[in-house]
């Protein structure tokens, strides 16, 4: 089974983004063959940016994707711009197999473009068709992703059955998974919005690498709702935000830790989620400091997972671009 996900490298990684996305990553890394990650700054780009910062968040990602335990050896992790495939792929995809309709209708273009003040690229309307591209260049079979990504994903399975049923049987149709707790962390302030890089607010969202004392702060005054149990309810959100972090994890059910806090109040429920995420982040914050200062080191890591990555695509891409018509016939 061939897994492959991307993450951006753009703001500072939050909780959800641990949880949601890099947790996943470390898990899968020995189920796949292989398992392929990438850090999308082509993707980064389609809304405004300052190229130093992104050469800075690419390192802060990488190295807390090795500080979580992403390992070398035992997956595939590689810069997107450093592999020509991805570009090439997507051009070929929007021209053949993507309708205009369908990207019209994407939710996190519409969002975004409303949000941008400057420019609305046209990168960022192809963004799904990038997207998309990432993962048919390496004939994925599972694709773990956030419950935010799966309009993308869906529409990558309809591009890859498009292109198939066009030209032949090319590219696997990948299958998604989502994680059934944790998908959609919300923020601490505002619990009826996903904790965001972008659009949460600084109270609302935990870092990766923030401080012990800056996390228990904004547990402490998270948005929490009427009444004292500490129990789900769709009419408390903010409740049930912290319930499934503190499910999350410890690595419990959340009808576990209703019964774990059946007799608490909320102050105490808030600092237990709050002494809980800082014992899950310290190790990971310990080998980030580490790592992240030895950017040589990262560039080598990306450099030998690019090589890796375009010994997989180049074959596959080739092979779609001679079905297709284009450049000399493959023998």
């Amino acid at each position: 089974m061939r897994i492959f996900s991307g993450i951006q490298p753009t703001g500072r990684k939050h909780l959800g983004n641990y949880i949601g996305a890099i947790s996943q990553y470390v898990r899968l890394q020995d189920e796949g063959d292989p398992a392929i990650y990438c850090v999308v700054d082509l993707h980064a780009i389609t809304v405004n940016y300052d190229p130093a910062e992104l050469r800075d968040r690419l390192y802060d990602t990488t190295a807390i994707l090795l500080a979580s335990g992403l390992d070398p050896e035992r997956c595939i992790l590689f810069r997107q711009s450093d592999v020509a495939e991805h570009t090439e792929l997507t051009w070929m995809l929007a021209a053949t197999s993507t309708a205009h309709g369908d990207l019209n209708r994407m939710h996190q273009f519409k969002d975004k473009a409303i949000a941008q003040r400057e420019l609305v690229s046209a990168g960022l309307f192809f963004y799904p068709v990038l997207m998309a591209a990432d993962i048919l260049a390496y004939n994925t079979d599972l694709v773990p992703v956030g419950d935010d990504q799966r309009q993308h994903l869906e529409l990558a399975r309809e591009i890859a059955n498009k292109f198939n049923s066009r030209f032949g049987e090319t590219f696997v149709v990948p299958e998604f998974t989502i994680p059934d707790v944790g998908a959609r962390i919300m923020d601490l302030q505002a619990p009826e919005n996903k904790m965001s890089t972008t659009s949460s607010s600084e109270a609302g969202t935990i870092y990766v690498l923030d401080e012990p004392k800056a996390i228990e702060k904004k547990f402490k005054s998270a948005v929490t709702d009427s009444g004292s149990d500490v129990v789900r309810d769709k009419e408390k959100p903010g409740i049930s935000n912290l319930i499934e972090i503190y499910a999350v994890v410890r690595g419990v059910t959340m009808e576990a830790v209703e019964s774990e806090f059946a007799d608490s109040r909320y102050g105490e429920f808030k600092q237990a989620v709050a002494d809980a995420v800082i014992e899950y982040l310290a190790p990971v914050q310990e080998k980030y400091t580490e790592l992240r200062a030895d950017e040589a080191n990262l560039e080598a890591v990306l450099a030998a997972g690019a090589a890796k990555a375009s010994a997989i695509a180049q074959p596959i891409v080739a092979r779609a671009r001679d079905k297709m018509g284009l450049g000399r016939p493959v023998v």
